[in-house]
This record gives structure tokens, sequence and C-alpha cells, in this order.
């Protein structure tokens, strides 16, 4: 069930700016805002070798949200605005537990692990995704997660678990050492609970997770399966393709861009109509990323075309999307930064 926030409506403060009560309001409490989602840093521990947990607090401008969905948050790092999307886990207190893999020069990670002080608040959005479960489902499910995809499918394993586990539940979770693994404890308490809960742990060494290599007869009859599946885009399609017309649904969410087979070269001219720049992007390249690499940082969030936060409007010129491969070619068409690259000369309404 999705967790609400007593919100009640903001103060009427006419000669009082937002931005301004913000900035002295939370001078007395880190969380009091007057409409502005914050979350405190509670704690943080450890997750398997390569994971840290983090416990945040929000405020009461949260909206909540169900399990399965991401939100972004944004930190400060180095003097610079980062955002990252994440899917927490919402615990009975309503807080929220996040858990991000530890990447090399990740700045997000890095700061979540041991730069941001505990007590620090950071911004955080309402929650977005689809890759949810209605109340009371009784469908088969067969969940795949390769690395912190498992961050997802242990908000909804929570779910069913919650529930009794109302029907067969398989969770093949790729990672590529034991000692990474996370949540063990948690899963198998859960597998210990319910005899139709089953954990498949797909050990890949220094490999990258691969679909078609794992068995998957242990699971049985695929045919009345809902599949749920989160990763990097290259095993997100392979899953997709490997389970194609032999489950009933397959939904997913990928972390990470697909790398397009023809990817196009050379540059385009990209025209800012708003602040009248012009500059050179080379196409095939997400226009998010490009315009970042000159140091231009529209708003943006999960990176990977779920959000919307980096939605803007294409004046003229082709685009083509780096999920599909599909071009997009028609004028004042409002297009994802993050998932689209220049095909031809652009006017972006920035």
């Amino acid at each position: 069930m999705k967790h609400r926030y007593h919100n009640p409506a903001p103060p009427q403060i006419p000669w009082v700016t937002e931005a301004f009560f913000d900035f002295w309001s939370t001078r007395f409490h880190p969380l009091w805002t007057l409409r502005r989602p914050l979350a405190r840093l509670v704690s943080r521990r450890a997750e398997g070798s390569a994971a840290v947990t983090v416990v945040l607090q929000p405020n009461r401008h949260f909206p909540g949200l169900l399990p399965g969905q991401h939100v972004n948050i944004a930190v400060e790092v180095d003097g610079r605005r980062t955002t990252r999307s994440y899917s927490p886990t919402l615990l009975p207190d309503g807080r929220l537990e996040i858990t991000a893999k530890l990447v090399r020069g990740g700045k997000v990670s890095a700061w979540l692990a041991g730069g941001m002080p505990i007590g620090a608040t950071l911004d955080i959005s309402p929650a977005f995704g689809d890759m949810t479960l209605a109340t009371g489902a009784s469908q088969p499910l067969l969940l795949l997660a390769a690395g912190s995809g498992i961050t997802p499918m242990r908000a909804l394993l929570r779910q069913l678990d919650a529930a009794g586990m109302p029907a067969p539940v398989d969770l093949v979770y790729w990672i590529r050492e034991r000692g990474e693994q996370c949540f063990a404890a948690e899963l198998a308490a859960i597998a210990a609970r319910h005899s139709n809960f089953h954990l498949h742990l797909a050990v890949t060494g220094e490999g990258t997770p691969r679909v078609g290599g794992y068995d998957l007869s242990a699971i049985g009859d695929l045919a009345p399966r809902r599949v749920l599946a989160c990763g990097p885009a290259g095993f997100v399609q392979a899953a997709r393709e490997r389970l194609h017309d032999k489950v009933v649904a397959f939904e997913a969410e990928a972390f990470s861009l697909p790398e397009l087979a023809d990817v196009e070269t050379g540059e385009v001219e990209l025209e800012l109509s708003r602040s009248g720049r012009r500059l050179r992007v080379p196409r095939g390249t997400p226009l998010l990323t490009a315009l970042e690499a000159q140091g231009i940082n529209p708003p943006s969030g999960c990176r990977m075309g779920v959000c919307n936060t980096c939605v803007c409007e294409k004046g003229q010129g082709v685009v083509r999307n780096t999920l599909n491969g599909d071009y997009t070619s028609e004028p004042s068409t409002r297009i994802k930064l993050c998932v689209n690259s220049a095909s031809t000369d652009l006017i972006l309404e920035l």
C-alpha cells in the first residue's frame, strides 16, 4: 500500500518568497520547508562487499511511493549539484532505505558511502516508475536482477512477504562474487518463511551477467509467469529476447543505456534558442551527456528515460532514441534529453 504523509496546505505568506522561507526555516529544523521535499541522512551501513545502504528520513512533503518505484536524489558534490535515481525500500516507520553500488569514480555513491555527514539533507523527488504489483496480485512471478537491479526486487519481495506470498515467485540474482550479494540474510529469511519463494544465485566471476547461459529449467513452466527484470541495458535486452513469447508478460527497467549496433558518427550544430548559444555536439551521444560535456547542466534525474525530468521541446531537427533506435523528425516535439541523440542539426528550447 502506498505510504501517505500528512501534508497540510502551506501557509499563505505573500510577502515572503519560498526560497527565503526555506532558507531560514531549515536553520531551525533541516526538514522544514514550505513545499520542497527533503530527506535527512539518518544512518549508513555496508551492504555486501560492494554497496552501501543509507537510511533517509523524508519530510512531510514527500508524497510516498509504491514498492518497485524510483526516486531522484540530488546532492552537492564538489560544488556541483548531481542527481541520481535509486529504488528505495519503504520502512514501517516511514523512513526510506536506499542501496547504492560503489562504482569506481562514482561521485554520488562515494558521497553516500562516506562523504555525506550523518544529519545532512538532500533533495528527493516524488516517486516514479510502473514496475509495481497490484495489492492482492496472485500471478506467478519470475524476478530477474543483475547487480544493483536487486533493489526494486527487494521492495517488491517485502510487499509479497507481507501479503503471505500469494503465488509462486522465483528470483534469479546475478552477481560477480558471492560476497557482493545484497540483502543476503533478508532474502534467506523470506525463503525460509515461504515454500513458494525460491532464490537462485548466478555468480559470474569477472564476466558480465549472461541470461542466455543460465539454466532456467529449475523454475519449471515459464508460460504463466509475469517477468520483472532490472539490471544493465544489455542484460535486460538479453532477457527480453530469451523470454520472448515464452511468458505471459515481460516488464523491465534498465539503469544504463544500450549500445546501438550502428552508432552514428560525426558532429552536428545544436542551437539553444533561449540562450542563443550554438554548439557542436557528437551524433550518437545522448543530448544530456553532450550538453554536460560543454558545461551546460539541464535538469535531469534517472538518466534512463523514466522520470521525465529532462524533457525539453525540440524546435527543429531529427533525433534518435538511444533505447530503440527510432527517429523523431516532427517539429515542436517534446523529447527526453537523456535518451535521445542528435542525428541532424537541432534547435532546442534551452
